[in-house]
């Protein structure tokens, strides 16, 4: 068939009639004088009830937006009304012909709804991270208070007790610590995600700070029998520009967790520069006046069992583990949760890869705040 032919058979009203959008035609004066069926379903009238009003009745600014939309050529949100007056959503956009506005309307009240849900609950969120942050004395108080009195007991500074009452005094100073442990990490999480975050640049030896936290951590180290190797020959520069005391809260806690999974081997320390091309490879961006040494990159690399595909999923999201009965598994996501939550915050990444009885490693991409 003959294209010229099969498009004359086409009727333009039709094809508006039946568009999945609003249509309203209006003139230079703002009165409608045409709209087609869909219009008259989102507005919850009659088209003939809709024909002779004026735009303005039911669209709030309706002549006005006609012409934004139209001269700046994009749509525009804002409200709608029916004839009874039930306030709605909607996105509408406008062309010009001649003294005639075509105006194409679609109903977002839906989608309004879940966006404002959504700012609503990350208020909450951030309200929420805020409280359980400054009540954070009111929960470790009584716990430090058992811990302390109980190791008291235990070592009998209140007296001598049996052997029955010296295991249970144990019981309730191991629990204790672990649950004071426990919630260290997790109010630690909520101030990561808390607006209490803040960061506050200066230079400082990034080196003497990965040795830093390996020295607190070197009493499991020791117990363990594990060796600690470090890398840093490929590092152009030891100076490093941003907020270090945030940087050690996250070494800290990706460090003891590859600590906590090697029970036999060493744990090795690599810093080096990533070239720029890389840097998206590890879900970065690259700063502003990004140079050759504006990135650095810290990788750190067990021995340990490794860790499984079902395992790594979801391992820096302590949301997606809650349905998991293993509280490890929730607890070292809070940690490794909170470690991701600052190094984002200040512009790089984590990331991590593992084979089960081959080890895991864990890379961490962060720029030098200078190059900003």
């Amino acid at each position: 068939m003959n294209l010229a032919n099969l498009f004359s058979n086409i009727n333009p009203r039709e094809v508006i009639k039946n568009l999945p959008d609003a249509v309203f035609v209006i003139d230079s004066d703002g009165k409608i004088i045409w709209v087609n069926d869909k219009a008259a379903i989102i507005f919850e009238a009659r088209v003939g009830d809709l024909k002779g009003l004026y735009f303005n009745e039911i669209v709030a600014g309706g002549l006005e937006l006609c012409e934004k939309s139209y001269s700046r050529r994009n749509s525009v949100v804002t409200g709608a009304f029916t004839l009874e007056g039930k306030e709605f959503f909607i996105e509408m956009n406008a062309k010009k012909y001649i003294d005639q506005y075509f105006v194409t309307i679609r109903d977002i009240t839906a989608m309004t709804n879940v966006l404002a849900n959504a700012e609503k609950t990350g208020r909450l969120n951030k309200e929420k991270n805020i409280m359980l942050v400054k009540l954070a004395n009111e929960f470790k108080s009584p716990l430090q208070s058992i811990i302390g009195f109980s190791q008291a007991l235990s070592d009998g500074l209140g007296g001598e007790i049996n052997d029955k009452q010296s295991k249970y005094v144990k019981i309730i100073n191991k629990n204790s610590a672990e649950l004071l442990y426990f919630m260290d990490k997790f109010l630690e999480f909520a101030q990561a995600e808390s607006s209490l975050f803040g960061l506050e640049s200066k230079p400082f030896d990034i080196t003497n700070t990965v040795q830093t936290v390996i020295k607190a951590n070197e009493s499991e180290i020791n117990s363990k029998g594990l060796t600690i190797n470090y890398d840093f020959e490929e590092l152009k520069k030891k100076s490093l520009c941003t907020d270090e005391h945030c940087l050690k809260i996250a070494l800290q806690n990706v460090i003891e967790t590859a600590i906590k999974m090697t029970d036999v081997g060493s744990v090795t320390i690599k810093i080096d520069n990533l070239d720029l091309e890389s840097i998206a490879d590890y879900g970065c961006k690259p700063v502003k006046n990004s140079q050759e040494d504006s990135y650095i990159r810290i990788s750190i690399s067990d021995t340990g069992m490794g860790l499984s595909k079902n395992e790594l999923d979801g391992i820096f999201e302590p949301y997606t583990q809650l349905d998991k009965t293993n509280k490890k598994i929730v607890l070292r996501s809070i940690i490794l949760g909170t470690a991701q939550t600052i190094i984002r915050r200040m512009g790089g990444n984590i990331t991590v890869s593992s084979e089960v009885m081959k080890g895991t490693e864990f890379v961490i991409v962060m720029p030098d705040s200078k190059s900003e």
